[in-house]
């Protein structure tokens, strides 16, 4: 490690990190693994105590495995075989795989493993220290390669780099200034139940896409424990309550107890939206970054983490302000190409999906290459970008729905489609079919 990278001090004789992680979930505990392991000299803070309980279904895609540090044990509570899908409790179809589809965990025990990666490869982590501002000049910045973390305690933490991962609403995807255009209210209840219960949902999740435009619920089984939960768009919050309580008592789960009961926000950023001021760069909840139409948001915090860690340490490494913002803007351009191109897709799927559930569901359930594609993307060996641009009939669906869009958008809307009623009833006709798969 040069000299250079790992100032013991300033004027103030003070210490100066190559980079600052602010926020420990997987986003901030990535980019902390990457920078560490790159042999800087990295400071990871967090505000509450860890391990902490996140609202969150705790599905591990294809993409979050790869994304994990090399050797990474995943603490899984079950493993995927089989989808249930239904809508509003109606026409309900189960789809089946002979591989596993994608992996439940328990996010405190999944939070703490991978800061723990991150101390293993060098970084240090604080818990309980909560960030108020981050400062790039006046008195406290010393010089124009640092940038000043102010803690609520009054203390000031120099870096040469920072990276936001806080949260939707955190401190520094305001100093950066993210802009968000889609927000989502979750709600979400741990229901321990008897190992009967639990026997009966083992392998096989549930989801049913709700009564509110672009909301679904899920069912997710952990051991002992499932995970219900339902999401919709903000400003339909006693809907979407009453979803939940609705959900819940369909599966026979209303007898129990939940152990934990909780809601939160998540938020999709627009497509212009910075992801870097100076030497601060955001990535995961405190980017925006998510997959608009499901509200994933594990892989995209895991994956922007990394690359958020891997440039944060070119930032630190620049001498000026033009290199820094190169490294800045070169870390956004990755960001677009990869994650950026599956939030398009995504906003497009949300549109479709808002429009024409009824559709979506007896597609998804009853022609067999859309069921392999969902497969093939919950297993990470395809991704919503990677459809669109290989399958031309992906991509006349969504020329088409764009098309639709712009016509509504202008006032020009049709009435109900007759492809709609259509797609109904062959759902009800399906009934409660049990299909496996490859």
């Amino acid at each position: 490690m040069s000299s250079e990278n790992a100032d013991a001090g300033t004027e103030h004789d003070q210490q100066v990190w190559d980079v600052v992680v602010v926020g420990a979930g997987p986003a901030g505990a990535s980019a902390a693994y990457a920078a560490a392991v790159a042999g800087r000299r990295v400071l990871l803070l967090e505000k509450a105590e860890l391990p902490r309980y996140k609202t969150c279904g705790g599905g591990i895609i294809g993409p979050s495995r790869d994304s994990l540090p090399p050797g990474f044990e995943l603490p899984l509570r079950d493993r995927v075989y089989a989808v249930t899908f239904s809508m509003n409790g109606r026409m309900t179809r189960t789809r089946r795989s002979k591989q596993m589809l994608f992996g439940l965990i328990n996010r405190p025990e999944f939070d703490q493993g991978l800061v723990e990666e991150a101390q293993k490869a060098g970084a240090e982590i604080r818990t309980g220290a909560a960030v108020s501002r981050v400062e790039q000049h006046g008195s406290a910045v010393p010089d124009r390669r640092t940038v000043a973390v102010v803690l609520v305690d009054g203390e000031t933490v120099l870096a040469r780099a920072v990276v936001g991962a806080d949260g939707s609403a955190g401190r520094i995807g305001a100093h950066v200034g993210v802009k968000m255009d889609q927000v989502d209210l979750g709600l979400e209840a741990e229901i321990p139940v008897p190992p009967t219960v639990a026997e009966d949902w083992a392998g096989r999740v549930l989801i049913d896409w709700g009564p509110i435009p672009g909301s679904y619920a899920w069912v997710f089984p952990k051991g002992d424990t499932l995970t219900v939960g339902v999401i919709s768009a903000r400003g339909e919050g006693a809907a979407t309550k009453r979803y939940l309580e609705d959900f819940i008592a369909r599966q026979g789960l209303a007898g129990f107890e939940p152990s934990v009961s909780s809601g939160h926000l998540t938020r999709c950023r627009s497509e212009d939206s910075p992801l870097s001021r100076g030497r601060v760069l955001v990535c995961g909840d405190a980017a925006g970054l998510l997959e608009p139409w499901t509200r994933e948001g594990i892989s995209f915090a895991l994956r922007s983490g990394r690359l958020a860690g891997e440039w944060a340490v070119r930032v630190a490494e620049a001498h000026d302000g033009v290199d820094a913002r190169r490294q800045a803007l070169n870390y956004a351009f990755a960001i677009k190409a990869g994650l950026g191109v599956e939030m398009a897709v995504g906003r497009r799927m949300l549109k479709m999906f808002e429009r024409r559930p009824v559709m979506l569901h007896a597609v998804i359930t009853g022609f067999r290459p859309a069921w392999k594609a969902f497969a093939g993307i919950t297993r990470g060996s395809t991704s919503l970008g990677e459809l669109v641009r290989t399958h031309p009939l992906a991509q006349r669906a969504l020329g088409v729905l764009d098309r639709k869009e712009a016509a509504r958008t202008a006032g020009k809307a049709p009435g109900p489609d007759a492809e709609d009623e259509a797609a109904e009833g062959s759902g009800e006709d399906a009934g409660r079919q049990v299909s496996p798969v490859d």
